[in-house]
């Protein structure tokens, strides 16, 4: 999940230009609460920059994609391509049957984009056999001119890239929008108003079946915070109300902290549990980390574990969001409050996914990529693969989701996940997998030939 060096916002001349400017792609290419608890006093943590890495990288510029042995022997980790992935989530049943996410749209949003994402995208899908898509780019706002040595660019153009590829790895045949913002997200409230902006007027243009966003900010961090003041992440909240009104599934990463959102690479550290928003917001489909054990086809050599190597899933209680409806069936395990994640899938670097960029001239070629920016990516390309089956988008997906989650796995396809923690960092407790909904991975990971068809019968979005 990415969080970068804060950018200045741009101007209301910028954002009238970025409405136009999207008027024209659209035109050029046609596509087809409650009070909140208090949080804990007398810590107020100075906010540091991430180094700009697109989710956990852990390999850079491979000339090739290795082996699962040769990623052994040489890094100490596995390494899995978008075919192992395709066989461990069990999805060639669904392709065998012309279910590949064509007709649906997927929208990927982030700050600057990637100058190469199409070019990489079609190495990336040859390499493995598999048809390339078209990926249309939307600039909303002032987006400036990639620079290969500014670090915020690069690192925006690695996530770019690992979320457009892991979205087409599992739905082939969805369209992609790639929205590229002009200002990066970051702690607080910086960046999202054009994200959120960009995000409403693809949904009201009818751009879009499903979102997904790679990005998060602690809610710590916004202005009020402190005083219990919550309006400065409502009045962010537009986008995702007018997805529920359109019927436009939304989903965010988790986060890479674990509990604390503390992450590895030298974020802020926060001495007790706190969660991110988007992820934590009621109306978008929090999706948590796993870690796939697999053989060289595919196969799992036992089953999958809580994300917590590189980084560790994110999840717990939202500090801002009261617990919604369709949680009372799990109010035992959240509480009062908002839990997270709702579902979750591959996220951690051993075990992480094979990515191709030529965005940085000095170090083209292959990456290993894991973190939650991995995760929700690959779970947006099922929504598109349940919204192809069912004819309709399927929405908001929580009340179909943990009413699933509540029946035969058999049926549901939702596979519990029970081995693994995501306590990390700093000596904070965390959450431990356990039968049933955790706030370490949600009601489980998925079978996809049998939770697909429940998703696309259960959900009714329009």
């Amino acid at each position: 999940m990415r969080r970068v060096r804060p950018r200045s916002t741009t101007s209301a001349v910028a954002a009238a230009a970025a409405t136009a400017l999207v008027a024209a792609a659209l035109t050029a290419a046609p596509l087809g609460g409650a009070a909140a608890a208090a949080p804990p006093a007398g810590h107020a943590p100075a906010v540091k920059p991430v180094p700009a890495v697109a989710g956990h990288r852990l390999i850079h510029g491979v000339s090739s994609p290795l082996t699962i042995a040769q990623c052994q022997a040489t890094w100490g980790v596995n390494c899995y391509s978008p075919l192992q992935y395709r066989q461990a989530y069990d999805l060639n049943p669904l392709y065998r049957a012309g279910v590949t996410g064509k007709g649906r749209t997927i929208v990927i949003v982030d700050s600057f984009g990637s100058p190469t994402i199409q070019h990489d995208l079609d190495v990336y899908s040859a390499q493995w056999g598999i048809k390339s898509s078209t990926v249309q780019v939307v600039k909303w706002g002032d987006v400036p001119p990639f620079d290969p040595a500014n670090p915020d660019h690069t690192g925006w153009a690695g996530e770019s890239t690992l979320d457009v590829e892991m979205a087409h790895a599992v739905a082939p045949d969805a369209h992609i929008v790639l929205v590229e913002t002009g200002v990066a997200e970051t702690e607080g409230v910086t960046g999202l108003p054009e994200m959120m902006d960009a995000e409403k007027y693809l949904i009201d243009h009818g751009v879009g079946d499903v979102i997904t966003q790679s990005f998060g900010a602690t809610e710590n961090t916004f202005p009020g915070f402190g005083k219990g003041d919550f309006s400065s992440i409502q009045k962010l909240r537009y986008a995702f109300q007018d997805a529920v009104r359109h019927g436009v599934t939304v989903l965010a990463s988790s986060g890479d902290g674990g509990a604390t959102d503390a992450m590895a690479d030298g974020e802020t550290d926060y001495p007790y549990p706190v969660n991110s928003w988007p992820s934590a917001d009621p109306l978008v489909t929090s999706i948590g980390g796993t870690q796939l054990h697999l053989d060289d086809a595919g196969d799992r050599t036992a089953p999958d574990s809580v994300y917590n190597d590189y980084g560790a899933g994110g999840g717990g209680q939202s500090h801002v969001f009261p617990r919604p409806s369709y949680q009372a069936g799990v109010r035992n395990v959240v509480g009062a409050r908002r839990g997270t994640p709702d579902i979750s899938m591959a996220a951690a670097v051993d075990g992480g996914a094979w990515v191709y960029s030529s965005y940085d001239p000095t170090a083209t070629g292959w990456d290993v990529y894991g973190g939650t920016s991995e995760a929700s990516p690959l779970f947006s390309g099922i929504v598109a693969l349940a919204d192809q089956l069912g004819g309709h988008r399927v929405g908001d997906i929580h009340q179909a989701l943990y009413a699933l989650a509540k029946g035969s796995a058999k049926f549901s396809g939702i596979v519990d996940v029970k081995d693994g923690t995501n306590n990390t960092y700093d000596g904070v407790t965390g959450y431990t997998a356990v039968k049933g909904y955790d706030m370490a991975t949600g009601v489980g990971t998925l079978d996809a030939a049998r939770f697909v068809p429940a998703l696309a019968l259960t959900a009714w979005g329009r």
